[in-house]
């Protein structure tokens, strides 16, 4: 059993007790946490697609964890013009285990 959900703008296949590392979401550690925007869904047997959205489907978990991934370095270069720009960036996000597919 699976669906898809979609947030952050981003598009995620979940299945029940999978551990799922999405955009910064409001919550504390350990507040429940429910997807309503549920793209597709399978059982095994049947897959449903909705058009856009399964308005039967909800995906319910708990946040895990709230935290910043790995620094990236962004560098801007040109050549023979001595611009140069260095930045650094850490995304933040929310870590989310799936507990129940409801249909």
């Amino acid at each position: 059993m699976y669906a898809v959900v979609a947030t952050g703008g981003k598009q995620f296949k979940v299945q029940e007790g999978q551990t799922l590392r999405v955009e910064k979401m409001p919550g504390n550690v350990g507040s429940p946490i429910s997807f309503d925007q549920v793209l597709m869904y399978s059982d095994g047997q049947t897959v449903s697609v909705g058009r856009p959205y399964l308005d039967q489907i909800k995906v319910e978990g708990h946040i895990i964890q709230q935290g910043q991934a790995k620094k990236i370095v962004v560098f801007k270069y040109k050549r023979r013009n001595r611009y140069r720009r260095k930045q650094g960036h850490r995304q933040e996000f929310t870590a989310i285990q799936i507990d129940h597919i409801r249909a």
